[in-house]
């Protein structure tokens, strides 16, 4: 494994954050609709990341970004939305133990995807991961 492009780094760094995602919005929805809470969650994230991308000198003018980008981009924006307003609603009525690990099957599902969509071809080791990760979710998933 080559950690010279720094891939690793930021993906470890997206688990720990998606790990807290989980406590903190489990505790953050007592008594709120999951619907409203989502709202107020993609609020902050708006202002948090406007700021970084401006203050870390990175705007630019999205009106010249092409329409494929606008497209699929979009299209990513209305997938994370859905995500989320069905990850807080899983939430509010079901452990946070129970959810996050269900909500994990994504990486299995991106795998899929990748090689019909994207024409990736991960190799035997990696679909033997991948497996092993399904496996472990319908573990989770079964009532004890």
């Amino acid at each position: 494994m080559t950690l010279s492009n720094g891939w690793f780094f930021w993906a470890l760094l997206s688990a720990v954050f998606a790990a807290l995602t989980a406590i903190f919005a489990k505790v953050g929805i007592r008594g709120v609709d999951s619907d409203l809470a989502t709202l107020v969650r993609t609020g902050i994230i708006l202002v948090v990341l406007s700021a970084f991308v401006w203050f870390t000198g990175k705007w630019t003018n999205p009106l010249t970004l092409s329409s494929k980008t606008w497209l699929f981009l979009g299209l990513s924006g209305l997938a994370t939305g859905a995500s989320w307003v069905c990850y807080f609603r899983a939430l509010q009525v079901g452990n946070a133990t129970q959810v996050a690990p269900i909500d994990k099957l994504s990486l299995v599902l991106v795998a899929i995807f990748a090689v019909v969509f994207l024409d990736e071809r991960p190799d035997t080791r990696e679909w033997v991961g991948i497996a092993m990760v399904a496996g472990g979710v319908l573990v989770l998933a079964l009532k004890r």
